[in-house]
């Protein structure tokens, strides 16, 4: 529990070209630690290269100050101060953000939640309190030692729950359990007014509820776009009773897994497109299953292929599962893999998952499809594959959706792509920030890719648009994006102008923006 008196808090945002340090503690309720006073750090503290940390290295953020707080109060007291002396707030959590939206040269203070990383049991709300702050590893780890309880979410660690959740959330687990925020009973969130007062809101999806829309807002709309969210309230709608093990999803025993890889010299590119093609036409039979895959197409300058597969929940017939699959999305292509099949526990599976450290250059790119690429677009994917000899930072993940994603209803949540069978991420990573040609690359590629609609993922019978936590402002470039679709229209489809209204009540100010933001309407 943290204690609710703070006697420190954000120090006045007025001197924040000077080095400072609110290190007063707050007092202490009963059973509780003490709370320590938010610390605000700026360029000329020894710290503050290390705090002022971007995840991509195209940016280099500058900001006045970044200030790390440890209690809801200060998180108030900051996020009012830099209202009233008009500079620009952005919020972390994990700091994993592909763009600029909290390291763009506009934004003044960073205001870090990482140290509100607390995962408990709310007795008032029934439901789990999850802290913004909280990486996925930590949530995991508290949810399955307490409670033995999960949530379906991401594969990374690493990756902070603040801007996870209020995108969607989705990981291996959720072919048999959704979406994280299909979990999402509540959440609390700082909010500013017209006065540039702010205050903190508790949200929930109960239908009385007068909060609601800020809460339907947070269960797909994105990070950064209606206020500070200090902590998440997690309940599945189909549970029952009050003994909190049985309130959220239980994760299987063990993580069933099994890997296949080809070697690039052995692959023409016949073998390629029959190995897509065989991926993709499975998951067009097998909408539902709860055998999931990622395949993952690296550049030839790797070396290898492979394909990721996993089965969710306890199924006694995993192996045969798994195999039977992996002959079918082999069939015909000739060139055999090698595999190796484990069976960890799940625990031990999930928290082992490759974190990238940051720092490096890189660009994301990222679409759903509802359908497998045609071949054209295989096609595609090998040429750029296979272009040059040095491209060892590229990859192309095709990962399963559908499952218990497609069950919930695309206005249900702010998450809209309820249709998706695929989740398709480009990544391209090189060595210097200023080689502009290597963006322009993976900028073509993906161009190439949906050159029959724009060059971007149009929603329509083959695509089902972008994910928000994917972001990529490339979407609001003309140059880029040809198809007169915008980019709020590939993010949030039909959900949109209702976030829209939810920016106007909640973020009359429009404190809260970034390159990719919910924009207030007209």
């Amino acid at each position: 529990m943290r204690s609710a008196a703070v006697t420190g808090g954000a120090a006045a945002l007025t001197g924040l070209g000077d080095s400072a340090v609110e290190a007063a503690a707050g007092q202490p309720g009963p059973d509780c630690r003490p709370v320590p006073g938010a610390v605000t750090v700026s360029p000329d503290d020894f710290r503050y290269p290390s705090l002022n940390k971007s995840h991509n290295g195209r940016f280099t953020p500058r900001p006045d100050a970044i200030i790390a707080v440890y209690s809801p109060e200060q998180a108030v007291r900051a996020v009012e101060d830099a209202v009233r002396v008009g500079k620009r707030i952005a919020v972390r959590s994990g700091g994993h953000c592909y763009e600029d939206f909290v390291t763009s040269a506009d934004v003044r203070i960073v205001l870090d939640v990482s140290q509100l990383d607390q995962v408990s049991f709310d007795s008032e709300h029934q439901a789990f309190s999850v802290e913004a702050g909280a990486t996925l590893g930590k949530v995991y780890k508290d949810l399955y030692y307490g409670w033995g309880v999960t949530i379906p979410g991401g594969s990374c660690p690493s990756v902070g729950v603040g801007g996870h959740i209020a995108g969607g959330g989705y990981g291996n687990l959720s072919r048999r359990h959704g979406m994280v925020v299909d979990h999402l009973y509540g959440v609390e969130v700082i909010v500013v007014d017209r006065m540039g007062k702010a205050r903190r809101v508790v949200a929930t999806r109960r239908s009385d509820d007068p909060h609601r829309d800020l809460w339907w807002a947070h269960t797909g709309g994105g990070g950064g776009n209606f206020g500070v969210v200090l902590r998440y309230l997690l309940r599945s709608p189909q549970a029952r009773g009050r003994q909190p093990g049985d309130l959220l999803p239980r994760p299987p025993a063990t993580a069933p897994g099994l890997v296949a890889t080809w070697q690039w010299a052995q692959t023409d590119e016949r073998a390629f497109i029959t190995l897509v093609r065989n991926h993709g036409g499975w998951h067009e039979r097998h909408p539902h299953t709860e055998l999931f895959s990622s395949l993952a197409l690296t550049h030839r300058a790797t070396g290898t292929l492979q394909l990721l597969v996993g089965v969710n929940g306890e199924q006694q017939d995993a192996g045969r599962l798994m195999e039977d699959y992996l002959g079918q999305v082999t069939a015909g292509v000739g060139a055999p893999p090698e595999t190796t099949r484990s069976d960890q526990p799940w625990l031990t599976a999930t928290l082992g998952a490759a974190t990238y450290a940051g720092g490096t250059p890189f660009k994301s790119k990222a679409a759903f499809l509802r359908r497998r690429w045609t071949d054209r677009q295989i096609g595609v994917v090998h040429q750029y594959l296979t272009d040059g000899d040095t491209r060892w930072g590229t990859s192309v993940h095709v990962t399963s959706f559908g499952g218990e994603i497609n069950a919930v209803a695309p206005d249900a949540t702010a998450f809209p792509h309820r249709d998706a069978l695929f989740s398709v991420t480009y990544g391209h990573y090189w060595t210097d920030p200023e080689d502009h040609a290597e963006i322009e690359w993976i900028r073509r590629f993906y161009q190439e890719v949906h050159a029959e609609t724009g060059g971007v993922p149009v929603p329509g019978d083959v695509n089902g648009g972008c994910y928000v936590n994917y972001p990529d402002a490339d979407l609001a470039d003309p140059k880029w994006n040809t198809s007169g679709v915008p980019w709020h229209t590939l993010y949030y489809r039909d959900n949109y102008p209702r976030l829209q209204r939810v920016k106007a009540r909640w973020d009359p100010r429009d404190v809260f923006r970034h390159a990719l933001s919910v924009r207030p309407p007209a």
